[in-house]
């Protein structure tokens, strides 16, 4: 039987079990390989996989599963799965920064596709951080959702409107949320929750669809959801 999680990355680590999956995460980090901490430490279930990634410096929800069919349908772009971030910024937007996050920026020579963008009303009910933020001045929160994933888009877009990136934390995919989640802590997906992200398609190793073990993992690193 198929074991899919809902998991709450906290900052500071990596979206692998080992840092040999992500070298290219951890060569840009001080003595890369005695401080980086990993999934190997929360308990999760042998044999799951990420389904897409969350940056090192990145929070909140992880979907891991050992279904190589739910793992495609969460990481295809074809599918366009929506993926909710709250994300802290330092500056106070206008309405023209917001919609030109709406319709696109580019970014390293890259149009981002149009998406969902606004500012919160005061700070979300998340829990603070390992590192505090120290911003330097005053800072907003904004919720954008993408149906995209490029490498540390999410970053990379509200810099290209002024707006740098303090914190940012994925809080859901599709209808999956961090609800009830604290960092670290992990549940398993309902039957319901995996009905609605495959629209009612049956998950099961059998489907013609899953993949192997190796093929997983390739699925997991190649069709990346990164922010």
């Amino acid at each position: 039987m198929s074991r899919s999680i809902a998991f709450f990355k906290p900052y500071g680590v990596l979206s692998s079990f080992t840092h040999e999956e992500q070298p290219e995460r951890a060569a840009h980090l001080p003595n890369a390989a005695a401080t980086k901490r990993t999934l190997s430490e929360f308990g999760l279930p042998k044999g799951v996989y990420a389904a897409g990634r969350l940056d090192y410096d990145s929070e909140g929800l992880l979907i891991l599963s050992d279904d190589g069919y739910l793992i495609h349908r969460l990481t295809d772009p074809r599918y366009k799965l929506p993926k909710t971030y709250y994300v802290q910024v330092e500056g106070i937007p206008d309405e023209a920064a917001l919609e030109r996050l709406r319709r696109g920026v580019t970014i390293k020579g890259y149009r981002t596709l149009p998406c969902q963008a606004r500012a919160l009303d005061g700070t979300p009910d998340l829990p603070p951080r390992g590192k505090p933020i120290t911003p330097h001045g005053p800072t907003t929160w904004l919720e954008i959702v993408l149906r995209e994933g490029k490498k540390r888009q999410v970053r990379h877009m509200t810099a290209a409107v002024g707006l740098p990136t303090l914190r940012l934390v994925r809080v859901a995919i599709g209808p999956i949320t961090l609800a009830g989640l604290a960092p670290g802590q992990w549940r398993d997906l309902s039957q319901s929750e995996l009905d609605s992200i495959i629209g009612g398609d049956s998950i099961s190793h059998s489907h013609p669809s899953s993949l192997t073990p190796k093929r997983r993992r390739k699925a997991s690193f190649e069709l990346t959801s990164r922010s």
